[in-house]
């Protein structure tokens, strides 16, 4: 079942998109969403394309959430890359370990945006951002987002924007260290790879069809299925790169020979 996808508008975003996607004339597309389907509510998949940095947040995870009395799960995320500018970059946690009080100071002046660890980015490069995780993605880049289904967002800086800033909750939730080297990788140019295991949701990297070892991995359960090249066929549907599908099991897809995808699926007592 192909899901509903949703088209925003930001000032951030562009009037030219990467292919296969086009964006209407006059308007400049930040985000295409993929409505998730009741029978897997605990994900949404997104592109995001930018032409302006966006804020420096953080997602708190599902304990904050509940500790918070907010009764929704948090926010763990991914990103691929799928189009970058030269120079284009992403900042993920900082350079340095930093307290909470200059964290602060540096959210009211402007100055933590300096303190990001950003890295330069091209086509094939996976970054998975765990809850509590300080992030801002700049300006020059097209990423698929995967991410638990929640709308939790802490801005701690918004380069003058007129948006609510939430320093103190977002001080309160940031782990405010280095982020950890193993959180990033390159899709590889042949073959497939596992990219996210746990603890909320699985998500592989297909290259032709899965491996005997990664469908054993995948639960007799709805799944997402997000192709980048070629198509791939769910339950007799065709799926084309720029779609995103629900299938009602693994064995419900017929991957291109020589394709490339995307699937997703949630672990068990994970994003609930």
């Amino acid at each position: 079942m192909l899901l509903p996808t949703r088209t925003v508008e930001k000032p951030w975003g562009k009037d030219v998109l990467p292919a296969p996607f086009t964006a209407p004339k006059g308007k400049r597309i930040g985000e295409i969403w993929f409505e998730p389907p009741a029978q897997l509510p605990q994900l949404l998949v997104k592109y995001i394309f930018t032409s302006e940095k966006l804020s420096v947040q953080v997602h708190p995870n599902s304990d904050q959430t509940e500790a918070d009395g907010m009764g929704r799960q948090g926010k763990e995320e991914c990103w691929v890359v799928v189009d970058a500018e030269p120079g284009a970059a992403l900042g993920i946690g900082f350079t340095e370990e930093i307290d909470a009080e200059a964290m602060r100071q540096a959210a009211l002046d402007g100055s933590i945006e300096g303190k990001l660890a950003w890295r330069e980015v091209k086509k094939g490069d996976f970054f998975y951002i765990p809850a509590g995780t300080v992030h801002a993605i700049g300006g020059g880049v097209s990423i698929i987002e995967i991410q638990q289904n929640s709308d939790i967002t802490y801005r701690l800086y918004d380069y003058g924007r007129p948006r609510e800033l939430h320093l103190d909750k977002g001080i309160a939730v940031a782990r405010r260290t280095p982020p950890d080297p193993a959180l990033h990788r390159v899709l590889p140019a042949e073959g497939g790879e596992r990219l996210v295991d746990g603890p909320y949701f699985r998500l592989d990297w297909i290259d032709g069809a899965p491996s005997p070892a990664v469908a054993a991995s995948y639960a007799d359960a709805p799944l997402l299925v997000i192709p980048r090249k070629g198509e791939a066929v769910v339950a007799g549907e065709a799926v084309a790169p720029r779609q995103c599908a629900l299938a009602p099991q693994l064995s419900d897809i017929r991957f291109a020979p020589d394709g490339t995808c995307l699937i997703a699926q949630p672990c068990e007592g994970g994003g609930d």
